[in-house]
């Protein structure tokens, strides 16, 4: 008996930044990190900044190593997801201080009333 397969593939691109960036946090390296989970220094720098699919595996060691939520990156519902450049803006605000956040938020409030004018 076959199962049905969702054909929908995962963008792991803002995963990858997010665990980049908890990575830079700690102050580590990507060749510290593969030698703690057992790869090589290139297959991090490629889950980061090219989105490769890490095996399920590693994915867990490394969410869990930076305790970094996958909620925001994974969409069970069947509306579009978001783009990219939308994901990777979630990233940098999600690093953000409430200060940060404050100045963020007059600016795109900012741009929302300089398009209403036009």
């Amino acid at each position: 008996m076959r199962m049905n397969q969702d054909e929908r593939r995962f963008d792991f691109h803002g995963l990858g930044l997010a665990l980049k960036q908890a990575r830079e946090e700690k102050g580590w390296t990507q060749a510290y990190v593969a030698e703690l989970v057992g790869k090589t220094d290139r297959t991090i720098m490629n889950i980061e900044n090219k989105g490769q699919y890490p095996s399920f595996d590693l994915f867990v060691k490394l969410i869990t190593m930076f305790d970094v939520s996958v909620g925001q990156f994974i969409h069970a519902d069947g509306e579009a997801r978001s783009s990219s450049c939308r994901k990777h803006i979630d990233v940098l605000l999600n690093s953000m201080n409430e200060k940060e956040l404050v100045v963020i938020e007059a600016t795109a409030e900012g741009i929302k009333k300089v398009k209403g004018c036009r």
